[in-house]
Parts: C-alpha cells; structure tokens; sequence
C-alpha cells in the first residue's frame, strides 16, 4: 500500500554538497564564517550538542529572507548527483520520500520543490516584514540533539507507516538510528567516522540505497 514505507533524507551534505548555515555565514565577515563552520563541524561531528549551537550561529549570522532564497538555490546547484534519480524511483516504488533537516526551511524549501518531496520537516525562521531576521523556531526538535528521532517516531505513531529508513551524513542522523528500520550513512560529501562505524550500510552515491532498502 502506498504510503506505508518512509525514506527520510537528511538535507545538508546529503541530499546536497553544501552546509547551509555555512553558506549563510560566508556572507558575513571571514571570522563570523570561521566561528560558524567551527560551530558546525564539532556538532555534526558528535563533540559538542547541536541545541548549544542552534541559536548561537543563528544569532551571529542573522540571516535574511532573501538570503535564505540565495542558499535555496546553492543547494540545487550543488544537488548530489544522483539525487533526482533517487527520489523519482523511490516514489515510483511506493515510498514516501520525506526531508529531515536541522537546516532551515525556507532556504530548503526550493530544493524540496526540485526534487518533488512534499514532505519537509526542517528548522522555520521569522522574518520582519522587510525581510530582515527574526528569530527561529525554537520549538522544532531538529534545534536540539535526539529531535530527529523524536520526530520520526511522533510521525510513525501519528501516520502510521510501517516501515523507515533514515539516510544522513551527520551524528544527528545516526541518533534515528534506534527508531527507524534501517540507518544507512552517506559519505559522498564528507565520510564522518562516527557515522561510518555506526551505520548499518554505508553509501558514497544516493543511487546506492537502492540496493540496499
């Protein structure tokens, strides 16, 4: 029945070669884009927790509407390659294609439309009306470590699909790895080790978990 499988893909290094926040950041002075990429690494890597970094690089950065949309088209033009490809089989076999993110929504928003996935459950920001940054949601489980499995299995009791896989680069990935089916690592942007040694399958090309689902 259709429905019934889920695929949830992490966005940043994944589904895309970028770091969204990252890019953000390149935006502003070269030590606000140092302190921010510093930030980021020792989250991803599992050394320091993402909730104790979610506000700080945002509240450095303040990053506008306008912005976001510049990375929402970065994260097409440097969109994995076989990603496309990926989703359309998937969907095609069934499966509800889900994105999974501690990015931010507006910024991902664009690369969920290219890809055709309805289903995006990512960081909102606020914006004043003209455009300038407002603060976030600091309620949304991904701003905080352990939100991304809290979150699946919210939507599995609430949507009722039988079976999940979570695919991601990140440790904030890995963390899904109790609640869903099967955790498959990607590491065809950057191969953390963490992840490597925790991943029941690890791939270096989307196109791959194909086979392995």
């Amino acid at each position: 029945m259709h429905g019934d499988r889920w695929i949830f893909f992490d966005c940043d290094s994944t589904l895309s070669g970028i770091e969204g926040v990252d890019e953000l950041a390149r935006m502003r002075p070269v030590e606000v884009f140092e302190e921010v990429k510093r930030l980021t690494d020792q989250a991803m890597n599992g050394e320091i927790p993402i909730d104790s970094v979610f506000g700080r690089r945002l509240s450095v950065i303040r990053p506008s509407a306008e912005e976001c949309a510049r990375i929402g088209q970065a994260y097409i033009d440097r969109i994995e390659p076989t990603a496309l490809e990926t989703v359309r089989r998937l969907r095609e076999d069934g499966w509800t294609v889900a994105i999974i993110s501690g990015g931010f929504l507006p910024a991902i928003r664009p690369l969920a439309r290219f890809l055709g996935v309805d289903e995006i459950h990512a960081v909102d920001l606020h914006f004043a009306p003209d455009g300038s940054y407002a603060g976030f949601e600091e309620s949304h489980p991904n701003a905080r470590n352990g939100g991304k499995p809290d979150l699946i299995r919210g939507l599995r009791s609430r949507r009722g699909f039988e079976k999940a896989v979570m695919v991601g680069d990140g440790v904030s990935d890995l963390e899904a790895k109790g609640v869903v089916d099967l955790f498959i690592g990607f590491g065809g942007f950057v191969a953390r080790d963490k992840v490597r040694a925790g991943s029941e399958c690890f791939v270096y090309r989307l196109a791959d978990v194909l086979e392995m689902i």
